[in-house]
Order: C-alpha cells, then sequence, then structure tokens
C-alpha cells in the first residue's frame, strides 16, 4: 500500500487541520480521499434512534476516503481532528482526470482501489453470517436447470441497462461481442459457493438472488435485477466463488467469462476505463448495503447490552472506513 500512497501524493495538495476542526460530515458529498501524514483523527457514525459511535481512530500512515476516488457519493462517517493534523488530499476530479487520460499509474491505482473494495466486501459480509440476523433461514438445495435460448431480442435493451451508464455503442458492443445469453426459471442454481468463477453474469430480465450459505441455513446478500452483474468478483480475482447464486424470478442473462472480462478490466482502452467504472459503481452500491446492516445490527447490539456483539460488528464497520499504511 505504501506505493500507491507515494503514487496518490504526486497528484495530491498537501492540507492541514487544527484540532477540533471536522474533516468530513456524515451524509454530506464526498469529494476525495485523505492520507494522513501525523496527528490523530476519530471517525463516528449515527446510530438509528440517535446517538454517535466512535468506529476508527487514525493516525499516520492510515487513509480513508478512497471510494470517492472512484464515483461520486456521501460520507459514511463523520471524520474530527482529535490533534492538529497534516497530510494530503486527492481530489475527485483530478484523479479522474489522470484515468481519463490513460496514465498508467492512475490506472494501476484505480485496480488497486477495486480489490481495496473488493477485500472491505467480502470481509465484512463474512462477519454478518456470524450473526442472527432477519435475513436467516433453512438452506435450500441447489436446482439443476437447463438452459434455454433468449426468448425476445434484448439487444436493444443493453443501453437501457444500469451496467452500460457512460458506455457508448461500441464499447458495450466490444464487450458484449460472442457472450452467450441464456434463461433459466425459477429456483435454478446460477452458480454454487466454492464452485469455480469461470464467469460473471448480467442480468438482463428477471431477477438473481445471492445468497451466503451456513452449515443447514443460509443468508441473503442482496437480489440483483436488470442491470447488475452477478460473479464478477470471484472472476475478477481468480478465486472461487464466496457465495451462491439462483434464479428469484425467471431470468434472461448473459454470460461473460472470466479471462474475457478480466481482459478487458485490465486493458487501457475507453470499454476498459467504462467496465471500470461500471464496477466500481457495483461495489460501493453493495459496501453500502453491508454498511447499513452493520450499523442496524450494531444498534441493536448496543441497545440490548450485547456488548461483545457490538465491539466485534463495529471492528467490522472500523474496516470499512479506514486503510492503514502501518
Amino acid at each position: 500500500m505504501r506505493l500507491f500512497h507515494e503514487k496518490l501524493v504526486s497528484i495530491a495538495r498537501e492540507v492541514a487541520f487544527r484540532s477540533g476542526e471536522r474533516l468530513l460530515r456524515q451524509g454530506e458529498t464526498a469529494r476525495g480521499a485523505f492520507m494522513i501524514r501525523s496527528g490523530e483523527l476519530e471517525a463516528q457514525v449515527a446510530l438509528p434512534g440517535g446517538g454517535m459511535l466512535t468506529v476508527a481512530q487514525l493516525g499516520a500512515g492510515d487513509m480513508f476516503g478512497e471510494t470517492a476516488l472512484m464515483e461520486r457519493g456521501v460520507c459514511m462517517a463523520s471524520v474530527v481532528a482529535r490533534s492538529d493534523v497534516a497530510g494530503w488530499f486527492v481530489d475527485r476530479d483530478d484523479f479522474r482526470a489522470a484515468v481519463a487520460g490513460r496514465d498508467s499509474a492512475s490506472l494501476e491505482i484505480q485496480q488497486w482501489v477495486t480489490r481495496v473494495l473488493s477485500q472491505k466486501l467480502r470481509t465484512a459480509n463474512a462477519r454478518l453470517p456470524e450473526h442472527r440476523a432477519a435475513e436467516g433461514r433453512p438452506a435450500v438445495p441447489p436446482q439443476a436447470h437447463a438452459r434455454s435460448a433468449a426468448s425476445f431480442d434484448y439487444r436493444p435493451f443493453l443501453p437501457m441497462l444500469a451496467l452500460f451508464e457512460g458506455f457508448d455503442a461500441h464499447e458495450i458492443g466490444e464487450l458484449t461481442g460472442g457472450c452467450a445469453v441464456f434463461e433459466l426459471a425459477r429456483g435454478a442454481a446460477l452458480f454454487q459457493a466454492e464452485a469455480p468463477a469461470e464467469s460473471a453474469f448480467l442480468v438482463i430480465r428477471g431477477a438473481v438472488e445471492v445468497i451466503r450459505p451456513q452449515g443447514t441455513v443460509e443468508r441473503r446478500i442482496t437480489i440483483a435485477g436488470p442491470g447488475e452483474l452477478v460473479g464478477y468478483l470471484a472472476a475478477l480475482e481468480r478465486r472461487p466463488h464466496w457465495a451462491s447464486a439462483r434464479i428469484r424470478e425467471s431470468a434472461c442473462l448473459m454470460e461473460l467469462g472470466a479471462a474475457h472480462l478480466l481482459h478487458h478490466y485490465q486493458g487501457a482502452s475507453g470499454t476498459s476505463v467504462s467496465l471500470q467504472r461500471a464496477i466500481h459503481r457495483s461495489l460501493l452500491q453493495a459496501l453500502a448495503r453491508t454498511n447499513a446492516q452493520l450499523i442496524r445490527l450494531i444498534s441493536h447490539a448496543r441497545l440490548n447490552a450485547a456488548r461483545e456483539l457490538a465491539e466485534d460488528l463495529e471492528k467490522a464497520l472500523h474496516g470499512q472506513i479506514v486503510l492503514s499504511d502501518n
């Protein structure tokens, strides 16, 4: 991570804050990333029903706000200086300009941020099944269903899908050319946890439920609708799927082979840049959902005086906010 700090510093500006100053306010528009050279800060989140929770202590070598380099969003925590602080700030627009210019260092940093976001999401979602939640339910055995050909002309719908926001027609054609399109019935298994990630899948129509099995129970992670990718993290990381997916509503899907997806994601073409941004948007949306669950569970644990549970969940939320160079 130190190498990426050094690369970011080359497009950053120096900043300084006095003790008591607020750097970020939860819910306000995120503008970029901060890297701390010296000083101490505190990150806090508002809990449902009132009250503030300190979820991170930050110091020299830490970085926060890196997700704002990828997409416009809101701050998930308030950050306040607890001493005089010095460091650097990387403005999102400056970073995006470097990426748009196909600067190799910026593209490398962008891919690094994707790996960071992916690990944050994987770690936080791994914590959630350890705690009882309303989403827990008896596991359903996988059901095999034969794929059938698409029953309609899906091509005119592709530019309308959220994944392709910002793509031009050539880029859509380049990414989707040669990819298989098929339909599956409700209840069909799309892929299983621990299976090799040979492909990612774009939902064109219908819905796919992503679930995390744990023994005899399972927990819903999310429901992916039209325009959403499923299975892409494992495909990009060349790792087995960490969750399972099955068809929630009869669906039309496009299969993007792992090698094909990785080739475009790691490139520097216009298609590659558009794909990288689309994946970042998807990751940030998934992180927002996970963080909302963590905050809800923390609030519930604190209200019920479950101190150890609350502290464990707070550690998971801490990992979502701060990156350490130590």
